[in-house]
């Protein structure tokens, strides 16, 4: 049994859904609640020290930190690759996956954004320009590695790496109402991937 805790609309939870989707790996998934501060609670704690989703239990681990899921994931299960076997090419899909997951998403992740009001005292205009400018930069750099790096989609001839970190960003860079219209080549790789049936099945929309 393989068991993810996630919330249906945490980025990196996103990630995790995809990868297990596209190797095929059924699930079972078990919601915790980020609003009702349910990653906090002592029980989920004694899983997951840092409090933290998603975690995913398998093979009798306890994993923690989407890419070092996924890695594990395309260690145990590489059918199909998630990264390309030529090993530059490989560096410039997780390059471009480290953008959103190490660049963008840490600064704009809901710890951060609550600390922002809760702790700081900024009001909603000054956490939502904060969220815009991470995103923008981030996207601004990686538009230009997916048209240097980019194959038929962002991770080369497969989906993979990259796209899975990309889909969830370019999803939560719409729910904040941000303009792409400078991200014109990230706005079709993500339109490229989200057709897939693994990426549809692991949307937000489509989790209870």
């Amino acid at each position: 049994m393989i068991r993810l805790y996630d919330y249906f609309r945490s980025s990196a939870s996103y990630r995790v859904r995809i990868a297990l989707n596209l190797k095929g790996l059924e699930y079972e998934r078990v919601a915790v609640n980020l609003l009702e501060n349910g990653q906090k609670s002592e029980e989920y704690r004694t899983r997951n020290p840092q409090g933290f989703v998603p975690m995913l239990e398998i093979d009798g681990a306890q994993l923690t930190q989407s890419l070092s899921i996924v890695n594990y994931l395309e260690r145990v299960y590489p059918d199909p690759p998630l990264v390309p076997a030529d090993p530059v090419a490989a560096a410039h899909v997780r390059s471009m996956a480290q953008v959103v997951a190490s660049d963008i998403h840490p600064l704009n992740n809901l710890r951060v954004l609550h600390y922002l009001t809760d702790n700081l005292g900024h009001g909603k205009e000054t956490r939502e320009r904060w969220y815009a400018h991470w995103v923008r930069e981030g996207f601004t750099a990686l538009e230009q590695l997916a048209i240097r790096h980019g194959g038929e989609y962002l991770s080369g001839n497969l989906p993979g790496l990259a796209d899975l970190c990309l889909v969830p960003q370019m999803y939560n860079a719409r729910r904040f109402e941000i303009s792409l219209d400078d991200f014109p080549t990230l706005v079709d790789y993500d339109e490229q991937a989200s057709a897939l049936p693994a990426f549809q099945a692991a949307h937000p929309d489509h989790i209870e």
